[in-house]
């Protein structure tokens, strides 16, 4: 915007020179210079001692048009010194007629007064801190980090790590402090493990600390868990429903003597698990969870199962819910989550390229899927062979025999000689040998010395608890069953 320069029509403007005392009964005029209505004026040199001048009338307000100035102040700055020297005017008017009158001086420009600024108190600098240790060698150095005197962090950490005890594990310290930085002081630290077990230090008047034992405070929750197969595999249902991990392939085992997951099982076929869980009072799972109950339907048949330590056995067991054991001659399946990739029978042989029979039935998997004994029997030999690769023989109770092909490493422990339980992990799927186009478990069984086909046999059906077994199961039976219908726990 262009700067206009000099006055025009309109502007209000006057000179100190040209006041003038006003006659009596008479008014001040302007200076002819502006063309606004006259209006009151005083001279200060007409003021006498002990008088108080009287003061303008007031001038009604104008309407003045606004011009900018890009170098001057704004137009509101102009009016708001011009309403402080009104202001002004009045206010000092009983001072003046005292104090002789001077030049006006410089005003300096009012700057906001700093606010005084107080020293911090303790409840000001008071903060609480959460930390978690991987174990008790890490207390005293992280007491020390945070600010606390390292010969108080070692006496603190000692304390703690003696109601703690020196075991591996996580340790979850609350420190509460005050002061600054640099001179922190603990008034209080709570130092648990997963379980809730641990201790509270709190600081006396006299710098010592009170020590207060925290016991364990684990309950027992039972989770239902309710899913439907997919295309893909059970693992991957089971996981999408919300089934932990760590117990698909307890859930396999189980249903392993009834099904086979490779032929069986289609997508949509419904699926059940119950699992119990211990946790902490906050909430977090503290060990392993324990399978309870599983249950699968499919188009074909439907099969409910419950855990259960029957008196005497060394390992719990699984049972339908009138107390027959799911254990059989032998497996179904031997290998967790497996699609079969080729059975029994003649063939053609991909790798040697003539037709012979297919002793076995091919399960393929994932390296490392965990491959089971079908049953209780003596390991014959744990040995590698040029076509079969790693391979595992398995004499059995009843005089069978089964064996397994390409594993990639053997299980501990399984030599010649070595007795195996049924559904003990033996080694792992894996691809060696020579006759072999990918991993898969290559899977035998020989009656009399004749292969048969795996998924042919009759493989018989469990015992039936009775007396006071089957009473005990009857029991852990209706308490799984109530707690999946939420209930509480018995």
């Amino acid at each position: 915007m262009t700067r206009e320069v000099g006055g025009s029509e309109g502007d209000v403007s006057f000179d100190p020179k040209s006041w003038a005392a006003p006659a009596e009964g008479a008014r001040a005029t302007k200076p002819a210079a502006s063309v606004q209505p006259a209006e009151a004026t005083f001279d200060p040199k007409s003021w006498a001692a002990g008088t108080t001048p009287p003061l303008p009338p007031a001038a009604a307000p104008s309407v003045e048009p606004v011009r900018r100035s890009t170098a001057g102040a704004p137009p509101l700055v102009f009016a708001g010194v011009a309403s402080a020297l009104l202001l002004l005017g009045g206010g000092l008017a009983a001072h003046l007629t005292r104090v002789p009158i001077a030049a006006p001086a410089a005003v300096d420009a009012v700057r906001p007064a700093a606010l005084p600024v107080s020293a911090p108190a303790d409840a000001v600098t008071a903060s609480r801190r959460t930390l978690v240790v991987a174990g008790p060698a890490e207390v005293a150095t992280t007491l020390a980090s945070t600010g606390i005197a390292p010969a108080t962090a070692a006496a603190l950490a000692r304390s703690a790590v003696s109601a703690l005890g020196d075991a591996a594990g996580e340790i979850r310290m609350v420190l509460d402090l005050v002061g600054a930085e640099g001179a922190r002081r603990l008034t209080r630290l709570e130092a648990t493990r997963d379980d809730g077990s641990g201790v509270v230090l709190t600081a006396a008047a006299d710098g010592s600390f009170a020590s207060e034992p925290r016991q364990p405070k684990l309950v027992t929750q039972v989770k239902v868990v309710r899913g439907e197969m997919d295309a893909t595999s059970f693992y991957n249902a089971a996981v999408t429903a919300g089934v932990t991990d760590t117990l698909i392939s307890d859930i396999a085992k189980a249903l392993s003597y009834d099904f086979n997951f490779a032929t069986d099982i289609k997508a949509g076929d419904i699926f059940e698990v119950a699992f119990e869980q211990k946790v902490n009072p906050s909430g977090e799972a503290v060990g392993a969870p324990a399978l309870l109950y599983v249950w699968l339907q499919t188009s074909t048949k439907s099969k409910a199962l419950y855990r259960f330590l029957a008196p005497g056995e060394a390992e719990p067991g699984w049972f339908d819910g009138n107390g027959r054991s799911t254990v059989t001659a032998l497996m179904r399946t031997p290998v967790d989550g497996a699609r079969i990739t080729s059975n029994f029978g003649p063939r053609f042989h991909p790798v040697l390229h003539y037709n012979r029979l297919h002793g076995g039935t091919d399960f393929a998997a994932p390296v490392g899927t965990p491959i089971y004994s079908a049953a209780g029997g003596t390991v014959v030999s744990a040995s590698p062979s040029r076509c079969a690769g790693n391979m595992a023989i398995i004499k059995h109770d009843n005089g069978w025999e089964t064996r397994y092909f390409h594993l990639s490493r053997y299980a501990d422990g399984i030599v010649a000689g070595a007795r195996v339980t049924q559904g003990f992990t033996i080694g792992q799927v894996g691809n060696t040998g020579t006759c072999t186009t990918g991993p898969h478990l290559h899977y035998e069984v020989h009656i009399d010395g004749q292969k048969v086909d795996p998924m042919g046999i009759d493989t018989g059906s469990g015992k039936v608890l009775g007396g006071d077994a089957l009473a005990a199961f009857r029991n852990e039976r209706d308490r799984i069953d109530q707690s999946r219908a939420g209930g509480p726990m018995r």
